[in-house]
């Protein structure tokens, strides 16, 4: 029963150490994108937001991501951390 309880501990360390990462990565990125033009260079995909509209009831779905060359270093870094931890 504990081994199941750390397993899912485990997952939710990674999906963190990952948004860490990401974040860290878009952020020197753009701070870094002036000086060297090409970080600036991303592909954006996802599911474009959709809308339905009841009147009473509004939902929107969708999401967007955009990956640039630092933010999957980023990725790739927070994956790293996870595996050493």
């Amino acid at each position: 029963m504990a081994r199941g309880f750390k397993s899912y501990a485990n997952i939710w360390v990674l999906v963190l150490l990952l948004l860490i990462g990401g974040l860290v990565g878009s952020a020197f990125g753009n701070a870094l994108a002036p000086m060297v033009p090409w970080l600036k260079s991303t592909s954006t995909f996802g599911l474009e937001p959709a809308t339905v509209d009841l009147e009473f009831f509004k939902l929107t779905f969708g999401f967007m991501f955009a990956l640039g060359p630092l933010t999957a270093l980023g990725l790739i870094a927070g994956y790293l951390i996870y595996r050493r931890v």
